[in-house]
């Protein structure tokens, strides 16, 4: 856990925009989220309830679960998903299925250095990822 839990913040993002577009993220909101360059805080406490806070100019985010269990989060536009989030050793895995039954991947990879949250639109294939640097 010790390897999960801490304080990240944005590099860079590579092909972001592509899956962005193939899960239908209209364009304004889109070129906002784009544009944005993150903080991320990952806690979790004596109950096994995990903590995802997400900081940009425009708002904060947080995610609570716990790994195994369904979950709602409400996601830019105020769209509705189902996750389920998993622990397999250094990674985070979410399982995300919109209202219209599509699923989504996000796979959270962390090193000593920082982690690389991989995210995969399962209908298209198509992959973006974020980078954050451990702080």
């Amino acid at each position: 856990m010790s390897l999960i839990v801490g304080n990240y913040v944005h590099e860079k993002n590579e092909n972001l925009e592509e899956f962005y577009k193939a899960a239908g993220i209209p364009f304004i909101p889109r070129k906002m989220m784009l544009a944005s360059h993150p903080s991320m805080q990952i806690t979790v406490n004596e109950e096994g309830e995990w903590s995802i806070t997400t900081v940009t100019l425009v708002r904060t985010h947080i995610t609570k679960f716990k790994l195994g269990e369904e979950y709602e989060e409400t996601m830019p536009g105020n769209v509705q998903i189902k996750n389920v989030t998993t622990k397999e050793e250094n990674k985070l895995v979410t399982i995300s299925t919109g209202p219209d039954g599509s699923r989504s991947l996000r796979i959270y990879e962390f090193s000593d250095t920082g982690a690389v949250i991989t995210l995969r639109h399962e209908p298209t294939g198509v992959e973006g990822r974020r980078y954050f640097k451990r702080v």
